[in-house]
Parts: C-alpha cells; sequence; structure tokens
C-alpha cells in the first residue's frame, strides 16, 4: 500500500512536530531531571528551549497564544491546580500544568462529567510550560497554551502523593505487537471517555495510538462523526494527547489545517499497520530554534521579569 503523503511528510518532520519521543512521557523524576540536565549542557546561550524550559513564572498580561502549535509561546498563562474533585495533575516537579485558561477551564469542565460515564476522573500529564515555547525535554508541541495530556488510567479513590505522581508509569493500553488494544486493559470507558473529548466543539484534534483509533472504528456504531477528530500518531499508548482550536477572532494563534473529511478509519488507518511504518522512526527534537527564529512576541515575552 503507499503510504499517504502526510504521514510520509509528518514522519520526516517528526522531530519538529514533537507528538510523541520514545519514553519521555513516562519517565520519572530522576530520569526527567537527568534529560533536563544533558540538554541544558548542549544547548547554546540564545536557545529558545533554554529560555522557556528555564521559565517558573508565567507571563504577565492577558492570555494571548502567539504562533502555532510546534512553534509559539503564550502569554497569560493559568496553572490547572494539583488537585480538583475529578482531576489530578501527575509529574508535578516538570512544572508543565499550565496553560492558557481557555484550556484549563476546559479540562475543569469535562473532567466534572466523567464520573457519569464510568470514568472516576483525569489523571492529567503534561500541559505546558508556565510561558509555553519548546520544552528541554519530550513534546515539540504544547507551546501555546492548548494541548494537554490525559493519562489512560482512571484516576484512583484517594489522593496521590508528590512521589507517586512523580514515579508511577499510567496504564498501556495496547497489546505487545501493536496490532490493538489489549483486552485485558482495554474497556468500554475508555472509548467513552475519548468520545468526551472529541464531541467537545473547542477540540480540533485528538492524538492517539493508531491500535487504539482501531479499536474505536470497530466499537463505534453509527454516530461517528466525532471519529473525524482522533487521529493516529506514534506513540499515545499510555496517554492520549488533546488539541483545542485557538481562541475565536486571536489572529497571532495559527489554527492546523482541518483534518481531511470522514472518520479516517479507512486506508489511510490501514497504513499504520503495514511494514512501512518501520522506516520511519521517531527520534528526539533537536536543539530547536535560536529565541530570535521564535514569533513576533515570543523574545519579549521569554525575557518579561
Amino acid at each position: 500500500m503507499r503510504a499517504p503523503i502526510v504521514y510520509l511528510v509528518a514522519a520526516v518532520l517528526l522531530g519538529a512536530t514533537g507528538l510523541w519521543v520514545p519514553a519521555l512521557a513516562q519517565d520519572n523524576a530522576a530520569q526527567e531531571m537527568a534529560r533536563r540536565q544533558a540538554m541544558l549542557a548542549r544547548l547554546p546561550a540564545d536557545a529558545a528551549k533554554r529560555w522557556f524550559g528555564l521559565a517558573t513564572t508565567p507571563a504577565p498580561g492577558p492570555a494571548r497564544p502567539i504562533g502555532d502549535y510546534t512553534k509559539g509561546c503564550v502569554a497569560g498563562a493559568a496553572q490547572l491546580p494539583a488537585d480538583g474533585p475529578t482531576w489530578q495533575v501527575m509529574r508535578p516537579s516538570r512544572n508543565r500544568g499550565w496553560g492558557h485558561p481557555l484550556l484549563i477551564g476546559f479540562l475543569q469542565r469535562v473532567a466534572a462529567t466523567l464520573p457519569a460515564a464510568g470514568w472516576p476522573g483525569l489523571l492529567v500529564g503534561d500541559i505546558g510550560q508556565p510561558r509555553g515555547g519548546p520544552m528541554l525535554t519530550g513534546h515539540a508541541s504544547h507551546q501555546v497554551g492548548l494541548d494537554a495530556d490525559i493519562w489512560l488510567t482512571p484516576m484512583p479513590e484517594r489522593r496521590l502523593t508528590a512521589a507517586e505522581r512523580d514515579n508511577m508509569s499510567a496504564t498501556d493500553v495496547v497489546n505487545a505487537n501493536g496490532s490493538d488494544v489489549d483486552p485485558r486493559v482495554w474497556r468500554p470507558e475508555h472509548r467513552k471517555l475519548l468520545e468526551a473529548f472529541a464531541r467537545a466543539p473547542e477540540v480540533e484534534r485528538i492524538f492517539v495510538n493508531p491500535a487504539i483509533k482501531r479499536a474505536l472504528c470497530r466499537e463505534v456504531g453509527g454516530d461517528r462523526p466525532w471519529l473525524e477528530r482522533i487521529r493516529p500518531w506514534w506513540g499515545h499508548n499510555y496517554h492520549f494527547h488533546i488539541r483545542l482550536a485557538c481562541p475565536r477572532n486571536d489572529t497571532e494563534c495559527h489554527d492546523q489545517k482541518p483534518p481531511p473529511p470522514g472518520d479516517g478509519c479507512g486506508a489511510d488507518l490501514d497504513w499504520w499497520f503495514t511494514q512501512e511504518t518501520k522506516y520511519l522512526t521517531p527520534r528526539e527534537p533537536a536543539i530547536g530554534p535560536r529565541l530570535s527564529e521564535m514569533p513576533a512576541g515570543c523574545a519579549a515575552l521569554a525575557r518579561a521579569p
């Protein structure tokens, strides 16, 4: 089968899109710190990763996403509280619980609806840095405060300790050879969780492992338009990645092009399970842009007190 051009291009540019870097999402606190120190030792002084990756507080002013999901920043970010009635923030030592207030409010609203669908609450992974921008490790997206990772593990009944949040692993719902979901783990509640997010009008994309997309295509009945927003991508077997559209009339924020029409359950999905995918290997993002190469406004935002 001929691989869809969109996926060939995406694979070539994977280091720039940053939707998946093997193992990084599940790195524990010690592994994350080691990767950060190794990256800082390599970075030039004017690397955007250094400036944004070391920022510990949000930039002042009204909420404003600047640029696009893989090359941008955000002013006026808000932090998702570490604990809520239907969520808990994971990997707190990373300080990546920041996003545009629209995203933070959206997560809280959706989380509140989930117990009725049999999902007790969210374990929220990386959202973004206090000022967005490129990260020292892992993602090359999550830069404008409109992306968030949600673990495929139900929130436990008790409050996890900080040490547990920094070191425990999420649940892998894909089988060992990647051909399908693992029936020992995958439950109807996983489908309901993804559907709850995909039906929200604010959502532009949800990235999942191809095996999860395959399971959804098989399990969902006649009401399928929401499947269009769920797109397969490498990794994402422990979590899924939600992306909101840019706020309306915000000219500094750049949306992606709309996904291809249809539910995404045809030939494009089949390609992910062919031999061709074995030659397209994800890799860790490179050093990335200099601060001067970021969108207008990001350099001043990075340097703001």
